[in-house]
């Protein structure tokens, strides 16, 4: 039963801990004559202040009673005891204890009056000089304009933590363009969604222009879009989704989106002689990726001959055979240094790649290897024996820019490299591709890997499909499965189902299973019996670190919701000294497996290969839940334990972690696991596929076992439709 929100009023007497980056703050307040300590997002809170606390109280697992906040409205304090306490509390810098006491002294109730309106009789003091004054003025000014901001914000239903990332992204204008136009709070730096500040925009006294409200929703429709994969979207489907989701004309649509485009706040571009609406952000990034790939292949690297001596000299030194198109791409990636490189499992991509590789080491050339994801990195490091980086570990993510990274590497500070790898380059999206390319410098040998067949990224766009049909870079795809691959049945089938045939499933005795059940509860269980015990006891699994539930999709009996809550129950079950964090609707506990769910770069991390500090967690990281550090409630943190860092984060980050016993296919790309578990049952029609259904056969190294109904799998054979995608590459790589 959800516990009952009350209001506490009373005098901050300390504040112990504060966060100037999240506002999050641990106060020890007197109300009614009692000590209370309060925990929440207060940033403008200062000792000597009377405060207003909404909340709940909670007891601390290891710190007893406290006030968890969820609302804040503060007061200044209007009595001297007051006032001395809230200048001694080093809030405004140069006011220690001792000044305090003399500003107190010589101005009485008027201190505060004198700092902000007439800061020259400070100068009165011993110690102030006229600049110092001027600068205490400025300080506290801004604590106050802080202070009326949060109050004001939060009058209109806005949390605390909500108020303070406002405040951080516009600043002291926040509240005067809050009231022209609440629905800036939905732009990606603060977050919001369009259907909250749609009901924060109702509270206010005086509405916006209803065509403040509809344009806000024509760019809502268009992040919506990026979530679906789409970089840009037609005009001509703009007008239903408005009407929908605004209730509008079509024709007051179209003008919101006349003014949009006007104003510059969204970007129209004929392409193909239909008419497609882009946010500015991604119009650029692939426009970027247009011209940066052009001038590669307009200023290709200069060519190093492949002699049949070089390539028996890496056959030699690598103990491989290169095949005919094996042979064929490594030429290319030395001869004309641009290649896609192209292929399911089992056709020698990492041959081809070791042999690559070692005819660069031989010429001395400073290669860079890279994969979208941390797992993949690693994957790619242990198969070919180099260190690979993240993209983003490679450009070097800046801190403090949350939704939006900033890159050291780019077009004004290059790599300093000869050649780089791409591997998985398939699930790149537009915006990370972009900024790798600005950091690429132009005669640079450019090698993408990725398998053409496979989901397309996460992220909006669809790089690998767009750059090969553009024609100007050589496509090499390797076909032929090696016999060594042949005796696996994860490739045999993988193989089987990209090209339409319906995977052999009555050989259960190698590494691909196929288990029969119509019924989901005892689908569910068969699952879950998998993980737990028959994975680990026939083979030595860790179900951990080992194994991996894949599912189609989120909901149903079968889907990751329900089978994380199920698989979270057995693995690491509570226990009375295991520390744990609610998490709405769901539980978190040391020892969980989980997943971060969208990019943070915001988030400090500690390399595990050299300590270094390193910043970002992104999305579809796949960790360990190490420990959770409550610290009597100051500067509370949980860190997780990912394949290539250790994160911390502040406890209010955490809304971007899930429990990920179980994570849907999309979510698996760029990953391998040595055991996939995968419910094939319950399938929502639009997920029923074939590239789906391949990309999670291919997430398997060791055992692949489907679990469900061989209807529904053939079904998913049958479809090979693939979701369209919007993109605007293809046209602007062929302008």
């Amino acid at each position: 039963m959800e516990q009952e929100t009350v209001i506490i009023n009373g005098t901050v007497e300390e504040v112990t801990f504060r966060s100037s980056e999240s506002g999050f703050c641990v106060l020890q307040i007197e109300s009614e004559g009692e000590p209370v300590t309060a925990v929440g997002v207060m940033p403008s809170v200062v000792a000597g202040e009377l405060v207003r606390l909404e909340g709940i109280w909670q007891v601390h697992p290891s710190f007893g009673r406290q006030f968890k906040v969820s609302g804040c409205i503060s007061e200044m304090p209007s009595t001297t005891a007051g006032m001395y306490r809230y200048l001694a509390s080093g809030v405004i810098k140069g006011i220690g204890e001792s000044t305090a006491q003399k500003i107190i002294k010589k101005f009485g109730e008027n201190a505060f009056d004198v700092i902000e309106n007439e800061p020259q009789r400070l100068t009165q003091i011993k110690g102030i000089s006229p600049n110092k004054a001027e600068k205490i003025s400025e300080v506290f000014v801004s604590q106050k304009a802080l202070r009326n901001t949060m109050s004001a914000l939060q009058e209109y239903g806005m949390s605390p933590a909500e108020s303070m990332r406002a405040y951080r992204t516009y600043g002291i204008s926040i509240e005067r363009k809050f009231y022209d136009n609440p629905y800036i709070l939905c732009e990606d730096e603060v977050g919001m969604s369009f259907e909250r500040a749609d009901n924060i925009a109702a509270r206010l006294p005086q509405k916006p222009h209803e065509m403040v409200r509809i344009m806000a929703g024509i760019k809502h429709i268009l992040r919506h879009n990026l979530g679906n994969g789409h970089s840009c979207v037609p005009r001509d489907k703009i007008a239903a989704p408005a009407k929908s989701l605004l209730e509008c004309s079509e024709d007051d649509a179209e003008i919101a989106v006349d003014n949009l485009i006007s104003t510059e706040e969204i970007v129209e571009c004929e392409l193909g002689g239909r008419a497609f609406l882009f946010l500015p952000g991604i119009y650029r990034a692939e426009r970027t990726i247009a011209q940066k790939m052009r001038m590669f292949c307009d200023y290709p690297p200069v060519g190093i001959p492949v002699t049949d001596e070089l390539l028996q000299f890496a056959q030699s030194s690598l103990n491989l055979t290169f095949e005919g198109k094996q042979a064929q791409a490594i030429r290319t990636a030395l001869e004309k240094g641009l290649l896609i490189l192209t292929g399911g499992p089992g056709t020698g991509k990492t041959t081809t790649l070791k042999g690559i590789i070692r005819l660069m080491q031989q010429q001395d050339l400073k290669i860079a290897l890279s994969a979208p994801t941390g797992r993949a990195a690693k994957r790619i490091t242990e198969i070919t024996g180099i260190e690979a980086q993240t993209i983003h570990r490679l450009l070097g993510v800046g801190y403090g820019k949350g939704a939006h990274a900033h890159f050291e590497k780019n077009e004004h500070n290059q790599l300093d490299i000869d050649a780089i790898i791409i591997d998985e380059v398939s699930m790149v999206d537009v915006s990370i591709f972009a900024a790798l390319c600005e950091a690429i410098p132009v005669g640079c040998r450019i090698i993408m890997v990725g398998d053409f067949d496979q989901l397309p990224p996460v992220g909006a766009g669809n790089i690998l499909q767009d750059i090969m049909a553009w024609g100007r870079i050589e496509t090499i795809k390797l076909t032929e499965i090696f016999r060594q691959a042949m005796e696996s049945d994860i490739i045999t089938n993988s193989h089987r189902i990209v090209g339409g045939e319906y995977p052999d499933t009555a050989s259960n005795d190698n590494d691909f299973f196929f288990m029969y059940e119509e019924d989901k509860s005892l689908a569910q269980s068969t699952v879950a019996d998998l993980v737990t015990r028959r994975l680990p006891k026939a083979y030595g699994f860790d179900p951990m670190q080992d194994i991996q539930v894949l599912c189609p999709s989120r909901l149903g009996e079968v889907g990751t919701l329900q089978m994380n809550i199920i698989l979270q129950s057995i693995l690491n079950p509570d226990a009375p000294k295991k520390k744990k964090i609610n998490r709405g609707g769901y539980v978190l506990r040391e020892g969980d497996k989980v997943m971060q769910i969208r990019n943070n770069y915001d988030i400090i991390c500690e390399s595990r290969a050299d300590r270094s500090v390193v910043s970002g967690v992104f999305n579809g990281d796949i960790g360990i839940l190490h420990a959770i550090d409550f610290n009597n409630g100051v500067n509370a943190t949980v860190q997780v334990l990912f394949d290539d860092k250790l994160a911390t984060y502040p406890l209010e980050s955490c809304n971007d972690l899930e429990l990920a016993y179980a994570v849907t296919v999309h979510k698996s790309q760029g990953s391998e696991f040595p055991a996939v578990v995968m419910p094939v049952l319950g399938v929502p029609k639009p997920l029923q596929y074939r590239n789906l259904l391949y990309t999670a056969v291919t997430r398997a190294k060791k055992i692949m076992v489907l679990v469900g109904s061989r209807e529904q799998l053939c079904e998913m054979v049958d479809n090979d439709k693939k979701a369209r995608r919007f993109s605007a590459l293809k046209y602007f790589l062929e302008e």
